[in-house]
């Protein structure tokens, strides 16, 4: 119990003089030891740091999570380490909606049929999406967040230890300058007459005495000052030397926020490349559909604005290829009743159910129907066929 009072005694005894210190440095009324100019640098730049990697932080989660009700929630749930229940995003509670009216109005109806298509592909985007949250929390959020929660609170605990080596050396400074003056004054006095030659007789014994007693212990207190401020250099040098090392380590965690960027822009990329590729099969399914039930009050020609992906002209206004070109490879598959690859040349949306919905450069299987129309053939992708123009194909050999 000694031991702990006598500690709590010095403690408090340091606290008060490092609080006096900073108070006479507020007012100009003592000496700080300034930082050496790199590490200033380092330190700004730390905080620099830690500031905008804050603020990335922040606005990345508003862009994954634009509700600040479920942000908030998710964080309770973070605070009290419990599983973050599972929920529908927006995506698929439209996609969910799309479906139930899909099959409340037919799924045999052409715009029933339309709906469930366009349900299951906001599933599909909702699903993408959570796929690519789950991977900007893990490969960019959680690094960021780790450096925020982990090097820089070391680095913040080092810079106040520095703060308070610094106070200690400069407190230390302070009462070496004043030991210093007060020796240089005690030997002024032992040096100088006494004031009246009437008292020498009765206290020349004890001025002595007083005046050794002053000279031991102004000197043994300028012996204490040096010894602390050698020891709170020492200190001080050491604690800035280990601050200097963790702030240069700044530089590597920029290395690694960089790698982090990479894989967030990288899982972002996918991410728009997978609903875009949802997207077009999904207008290639739905021009499938009859035109006529495109739009109920624009005419058929107009039902392809829905997504901006170019497509060539009409059939008929293409020009037919040169019958020397053509007509042997057709001849061939109309008499042999076989199949062949063709190269599709652009793009074409089916305008009715019995035609095929096509995409340029990709490849199909076409065979000659008998009694089927010379300027058609059937067209075969996976599961699907139709009937498609043979001025948008390219027979392969």
């Amino acid at each position: 119990m000694e031991f702990n009072v006598r500690r709590l005694a010095a403690d408090a005894g340091t606290f008060l003089s490092r609080a006096v210190q900073l108070t006479e440095e507020t007012f100009g009324q003592a000496e700080k030891t300034e930082l050496d100019a790199h590490l200033e640098t380092l330190l700004i730049r730390a905080e620099s740091t830690k500031h905008w990697t804050e603020k990335i932080m922040k606005q990345t989660e508003v862009v994954l999570q634009p509700n600040p009700n479920v942000r908030m929630e998710e964080f309770l749930y973070e605070k009290l380490d419990k599983k973050v229940p599972t929920r529908a995003n927006n995506h698929e509670l439209l996609g969910e909606c799309m479906i139930d009216s899909g099959h409340e109005f037919g799924p045999g109806t052409a715009y029933g049929s339309a709906l469930v298509k366009c349900g299951e592909t906001e599933k599909l985007l909702g699903s993408a999406e959570k796929e690519f949250i789950h991977s900007a929390a893990i490969n960019f959020l959680t690094p960021f967040r780790n450096f925020i929660e982990g090097d820089f609170k070391t680095i913040s605990k080092e810079r106040k230890l520095l703060q308070n080596k610094r106070l200690d050396l400069d407190a230390a400074k302070n009462r070496m300058k004043k030991a210093r003056v007060a020796d240089a004054r005690s030997a002024e006095l032992n040096s100088s007459s006494p004031l009246g030659e009437e008292y020498v007789a009765h206290f020349s014994y004890m001025l002595s005495f007083l005046h050794v007693r002053w000279l031991k212990l102004w000197t043994e207190e300028v012996q204490q000052a040096e010894t602390e401020l050698r020891i709170a250099q020492s200190e001080f040098d050491r604690q800035a030397e280990i601050t200097r090392l963790l702030l240069e380590g700044i530089g590597s965690t920029h290395a690694h926020h960089l790698r982090c960027l990479n894989d967030f822009v990288d899982a972002q990329a996918a991410y728009y490349a997978q609903c875009y590729q949802y997207m077009v099969n999904l207008q290639k399914q739905l021009g499938s559909f009859p035109s006529t039930f495109s739009n109920n009050n624009q005419p058929a020609s107009s039902s392809s604005a829905s997504v901006s992906v170019p497509s060539a002209p009409p059939a008929a206004s293409l020009p037919a290829p040169p019958p020397s070109q053509t007509s042997p490879a057709l001849n061939e598959l109309r008499s042999t009743s076989g199949t062949r690859k063709a190269r599709v040349l652009y793009d074409y949306d089916a305008a009715s159910s019995s035609e095929l919905s096509l995409l340029a450069d990709e490849v199909i299987t076409v065979s000659s129907v008998p009694g089927m129309d010379s300027d058609w053939l059937m067209g075969q992708r996976g599961n699907q066929k139709g009937k498609v123009p043979i001025t948008y194909l390219e027979l392969l050999n």
